[in-house]
């Protein structure tokens, strides 16, 4: 391997690996605690990276760390060098091991009972496998999961991929319809369907998400009053069980609900958004062998899970 014309040396490494931490905290000052290097000395190796590569990297200033067209480069050519590496040296040192240890997964909405029966199938796939391996599943909001799978604090996330980040891979598992609805304590339960209009909505407050979601979520969004916001699914659907706001929510989330008469989807065929979430993990995985188990384990379970139905929803 070659870098500016030259063999690779293990000082290169070290100083890319400088590199990439910087890259993905947002700047030297960020890197800092990560590195355990002062702000001089990662400033001192960015130089000595950018001399020995003769390319500008990064423009720093003022005005923030801004990365150069090369410098975004070298950043992918340096994931991909990681994750060779990476990949060399658990194909060495695992090969007569067994997998063991944590394996961290963490999702950004509550579970719904179908997400909840495939994840435990999962489980028990990943647990015939690798006995060993001990599992943590928890919850948290999407950017503390960014952050946790950029530093390996994570090895997989589940959350919508509507916004992406340098370093993390993203591979679609989960896609469902979100539909606008009330409760039966709502004036709106009882209005015709042919009086459900943009006009009509606006008389009554709406809970909006207060994440960021799809550019179809938000043309839908745009049409409510806004007065009260909710981050998680479990709670927009407890403001909106108030009888006070009505609220869009995915279809798993209330199919209960509406076969017991106690919620009722507003106009279908008008109120209704896409919502997909994406098992995601760094490009370049500290423990790629988990990453890959749990993806295999989740592939081969979610065939037995096909996608409800809007018929499903309408019943009751």
């Amino acid at each position: 391997m070659k870098l500016a014309g030259r063999a690779v040396t293990e000082y290169d490494i070290k100083l890319l690996q400088v590199f990439k931490s910087v890259v993905e905290n947002g700047g030297f000052a960020a890197a800092e605690s990560e590195l355990g290097l002062t702000r001089s000395t990662i400033s001192i190796h960015m130089n000595n990276l950018e001399t020995r590569l003769r390319l500008t990297l990064c423009q720093r200033g003022r005005g923030g760390f801004v990365l150069t067209p090369d410098g975004r480069q070298v950043y992918q050519a340096s994931l991909r060098m990681f994750e060779a590496l990476s990949d060399f040296s658990h194909s060495v040192t695992q090969l007569s091991q067994q997998v063991s240890g944590g394996l961290v997964v963490l999702h950004s909405d509550i579970l719904d009972q179908t997400r909840s029966r495939l994840l435990a199938e999962v489980v028990a796939f990943i647990n015939a496998k690798a006995p060993a391996l001990r599992i943590t599943l928890d919850g948290d909001r999407i950017e503390n999961i960014e952050r946790a799978l950029i530093k390996d604090k994570a090895h997989v996330g589940l959350f919508p991929d509507y916004r992406r980040m340098a370093g993390l891979r993203y591979q679609a598992a989960f896609d469902e319809q979100i539909f606008l609805c009330c409760s039966r304590d709502h004036p709106l339960f009882s209005m015709q369907e042919s009086d459900i209009n943009d006009d009509a909505l606006q008389a009554y407050p709406a809970v909006v998400p207060g994440v960021e979601i799809s550019q179809a979520g938000r043309a839908q969004v745009k049409k409510l009053n806004p007065g009260a916001t909710a981050y998680q699914f479990d709670s927009r659907k407890a403001l909106i069980a108030s009888g006070k706001f009505i609220g869009y929510l995915p279809q798993s989330y209330m199919a209960q609900e509406i076969r017991s008469g106690s919620f009722k989807v507003l106009s279908a065929e008008r109120y209704v958004y896409h919502f997909s979430q994406s098992v995601v993990h760094k490009e370049v995985p500290a423990e790629p062998k988990k990453v890959r188990l749990f993806i295999e384990a989740l592939t081969q379970c979610a065939q037995d899970y096909p996608q409800i139905t809007d018929a499903h929803l309408q019943r009751g």
